[in-house]
């Protein structure tokens, strides 16, 4: 009987260190620290000094392709209202915020936003002139405050006409921004 001598086979061995993907942002095997951007750019990349094609930042749209999306006329509508009865609290900022935010959005908050920021800018400049008059007149130009309980009630009758849809003229109003 001729016997195969046959070699005691040693169980696999677990391997010292098993492998594991690498970090984010670490070097991969055979790269140096920071050697990820390339010193040439590839085809397709942009070339430095150039501007960038395509999306930026998630936007579907490239650099200078943004079109912001039209408002809806029930958020016209609330808007314009926030921006006739907002300076009842914040003064000329409310207006102010929401023209700039949304002026490209909406023509109708556009106009009633500027027109209440007019309104706003007109009724600082009573209120200095009503100030100098009062303290020159020692008193009695106190009468002039009346100006801002006449002031109050076009600022409602503004947000009502913008709550149904209607543009609003305040009678008295320097129009500063056009």
């Amino acid at each position: 009987m001729s016997e195969n001598p046959q070699q005691p086979q040693s169980p696999q061995q677990p391997d010292p260190q098993p492998q594991q993907a690498p970090a984010y942002g670490s070097p991969q095997p055979g790269q140096t620290p920071y050697q990820d951007q390339p010193s040439q750019p590839q085809p397709g990349q942009p070339q430095p000094g150039q501007p960038q094609q395509g999306p930026v930042y998630g936007s579907p749209y490239g650099p200078g392709q943004y079109q912001p999306q039209p408002l809806t006329p029930s958020d016209e509508r609330m808007w314009s209202v926030f921006a006739q009865v907002g300076p009842l609290l914040l003064a000329f900022i409310a207006p102010l915020v929401i023209w700039l935010v949304l002026k490209d959005r909406s023509r109708f908050v556009d106009q009633e936003a500027k027109e209440s920021l007019n309104f706003q800018i007109t009724l600082v400049i009573v209120h200095i002139a009503a100030a100098i008059i009062t303290a020159i007149t020692f008193g009695i130009g106190m009468i002039v405050y009346l100006v801002f309980v006449a002031a109050l009630v076009f600022m409602i009758l503004a947000a009502v006409e913008n709550g149904k849809g209607a543009p609003y003229r305040y009678p008295v109003n320097i129009r500063f921004i056009k």
